[in-house]
């Protein structure tokens, strides 16, 4: 295996993460990559141009280049409308792939979007082609309704990539349900590879030095959200857990929410943290929460560890890397029993799973956990074991190399893979 594209049209691994449309798929791009130039293979990132100041390629770390491919305006634009655009994305990869010296061993594409773009050219090169889609249209659908921007032809267009890439990734295995049931998926060509996290930067920190840090109240009760600020990530439901939490059950409380468009907490910049003060207001807990604005990843590990429990409730969560990133820096966690959550959090031994949209039922598991140190403890390091048995950036490289070395030996053999294009 010398030579992987990986293909990320809305997710670049040089976004700041936690801003709008940069989250888990920004840091899954930017890990993976860096986890096979490690191993020795060569890596292409290719993601949608969005500012003019942006060079056509870019040497990023050892053994890795981005090339900003110009597909649409050279501006930011929400991935909703980013469709019309990827037949400009395609015909770029297409020439770009045919003026290569050394060709690629296996596409990755990140996105329905990504794999729409990249079938061309797999079919073109005879470049085998694997694909995580980080959500699927089906399952947004269900969950935002009306919410939800993107057009009913995804549908159609995930179909067609499901039924035509050589291997599909699934996150977790709820996500292999949904391929399969939602879908139709063919079993055989899913293989199920989680996300991670990184060692070197979240790892557990002395809970007072880490307050003290962040100039926080050494006694109380502290909770800790973090993610990007969309009504999805159901932020609403923790504050107003909050209110139960410190009316009904007594619990001096309170709540940190990392995540934003801008490092400071700007409702105009973020109208989402406009709308989750309001809640708070509602619910008179206003004095109780703060809203910090985005942050670098270099400073997560000191909020995860200031914090006694981290919560995540979200509708739906296809994967979710902070909950992972929470258990590595010792904390129990709190999460929707949805998803990747429901996989990656233990019910009962690394935290708890409770109904998302539900702050009475996330509210008692918070007095519970409140109310018992020793508990929040041997959650804290039960999930910090299981993170660094099963969730490292390491071992997703390794697995996700694996597959790739597994799909090239399969596109050794024509007929096999020509009969995967007919089909």
């Amino acid at each position: 295996m010398k030579k992987i594209a990986i293909i990320s049209e809305h997710a670049s691994p040089l976004a700041v993460a936690g801003s709008v449309d940069s989250g888990g798929q920004n840091v899954y791009v930017a890990h993976v990559a860096r986890e096979l130039a490690r191993a020795g293979v060569l890596v292409d990132v290719f993601t949608r141009k969005d500012n003019p100041a942006l060079e056509p390629e870019l040497d990023w770390m050892r053994g890795v280049r981005v090339i900003h491919v110009p597909a649409g305006p050279e501006a930011y634009l929400p991935k909703e409308r980013m469709l019309p655009y990827m037949d400009e994305f395609a015909a770029y990869l297409l020439r770009y792939f045919g003026r290569q010296g050394q060709g690629y061993d296996v596409i990755h594409a990140n996105f329905f979007m990504s794999a729409m773009a990249s079938l061309p050219v797999s079919q073109r090169h005879g470049i085998p082609l694997a694909v995580t889609f980080h959500a699927l249209g089906k399952v947004r659908r269900q969950h935002q309704q009306e919410a939800d921007l993107f057009p009913d032809s995804r549908f159609d267009i995930e179909d067609d990539i499901i039924r035509r890439a050589d291997r599909i990734i699934a996150e977790c295995p709820q996500d292999r349900r949904d391929l399969m049931g939602l879908y139709g998926a063919d079993p055989r060509r899913i293989e199920i590879v989680p996300c991670g996290y990184d060692s070197a930067e979240m790892a557990p920190q002395a809970c007072a030095s880490a307050r003290a840090a962040l100039g926080w109240d050494d006694r109380a009760f502290t909770l800790l959200q973090l993610g990007r600020m969309v009504p999805r990530k159901g932020v609403d439901n923790v504050i107003r857990a909050l209110g139960r939490l410190r009316h009904r059950h007594g619990v001096d409380a309170r709540l940190c929410v990392v995540g934003g468009n801008t490092d400071a907490a700007d409702e105009a910049a973020t109208p989402e943290i406009g709308r989750l003060r309001r809640i708070a207001e509602e619910e008179r807990v206003i004095p109780w929460v703060e809203f910090t604005g985005r942050r670098h990843r270099d400073e997560l590990a000191t909020y995860y560890s200031a914090s006694d429990v981290f919560v995540t409730t979200p509708w739906y969560e296809p994967f979710g890397i902070t909950p992972v990133e929470a258990m590595a820096c010792g904390r129990a966690v709190v999460g929707s029993d949805t998803g990747g959550i429901r996989s990656t959090v233990v019910h009962g031994k690394t935290g708890f799973l409770v109904p998302p949209r539900d702050p009475d039922s996330l509210a008692e598991r918070l007095a519970q956990l409140a109310a018992d140190s020793g508990l929040r403890a041997r959650m804290g390091e039960a999930g910090r074991l299981r993170a660094r048995r099963l969730y490292t950036w390491k071992r997703v490289g390794q697995d996700l190399l694996s597959i790739y070395c597994h799909m090239a030996a399969d596109a050794t053999l024509p007929q096999r893979h020509a009969a995967r294009i007919a089909a």
